[in-house]
């Protein structure tokens, strides 16, 4: 019998990457943001209508790529505690396909601050975790989504994004963001690259929010996320 190690090279026994195709969790949760960003109101704003297009676009060519999944090892944060309540109340609202879903991969999740150094009063009430990226699991540089979720009460101070365009969707919980306005669940706003905003959530529930960052692949890689060093802000929160 012939040995097959002694013609050549030793067979590569590294196993297939796994791919968004194998995962129809990950490929769902994807299908309830393509919708979202396809049927949602754009509330007649031409900025909104181009951001949804361009995220839904770029969104559906990652799709067609079938993309690597890289799970990272799932990691919690205090605030988690208010999901099951958070995803409780979307299932209940406009967004309850994707709530569900979320829910499906919720023990999945790697949650973070995503900055160097997060005020003591936030570390309690605020995280976020990405499913699609540069960090996954769904690789991607040319988008990111991801959620973001509030312990009620909280004040998320004021910041901004350099070069990224970003837009959240409320699945559930009540928000304000730089107190002009109250959003409920299914309500969508815009932040276009520079602009400053701060966030407050209702007194009650725990607010929960979907994400897209657009933005150049080097920016979403490494955002350099870091608060506004505002005297309001360094007053408020000891930053």
């Amino acid at each position: 019998m012939t040995d097959p190690y002694h013609l050549g090279a030793a067979p590569d026994l590294t196993p297939d990457p796994e791919r968004l195709a194998d995962s129809p969790s990950w490929g769902y949760l994807l299908q309830e943001f393509e919708r979202l960003y396809r049927f949602g109101s754009d509330g007649g704003s031409r900025a909104i209508r181009g951001h949804r297009k361009r995220v839904r676009e770029t969104l559906a060519q990652v799709i067609e790529a079938n993309p690597a999944i890289d799970q990272r090892p799932p990691a919690t944060k205090p605030v988690t505690a208010h999901l099951p309540r958070a995803l409780d109340l979307g299932a209940a609202g406009p967004l309850e396909g994707m709530a569900r879903t979320l829910e499906r991969v919720s023990d999945r999740l790697t949650w973070e601050y995503g900055y160097a150094r997060v005020p003591k009063p936030l570390e309690k009430k605020y995280a976020y975790c990405e499913v699609l990226g540069p960090q996954g699991p769904v690789r991607s540089e040319r988008l990111i989504l991801g959620f973001v979720l509030f312990a009620p009460a909280t004040t998320y101070p004021q910041h901004s994004h350099s070069e990224i365009e970003e837009s959240y969707v409320s699945l559930s919980g009540a928000w304000s963001e730089n107190e002009a306005a109250v959003f409920a669940p299914g309500s969508m706003i815009l932040n276009r690259p520079g602009e400053e905003h701060r966030i407050t959530t209702g007194r009650h529930d725990p607010c929960l929010l979907a994400y897209a960052w657009t933005g150049p692949w080097e920016r979403l890689s490494a955002p350099g996320m870091k608060f506004s060093r505002s005297r309001r802000a360094r007053m408020e929160h000891g930053i």
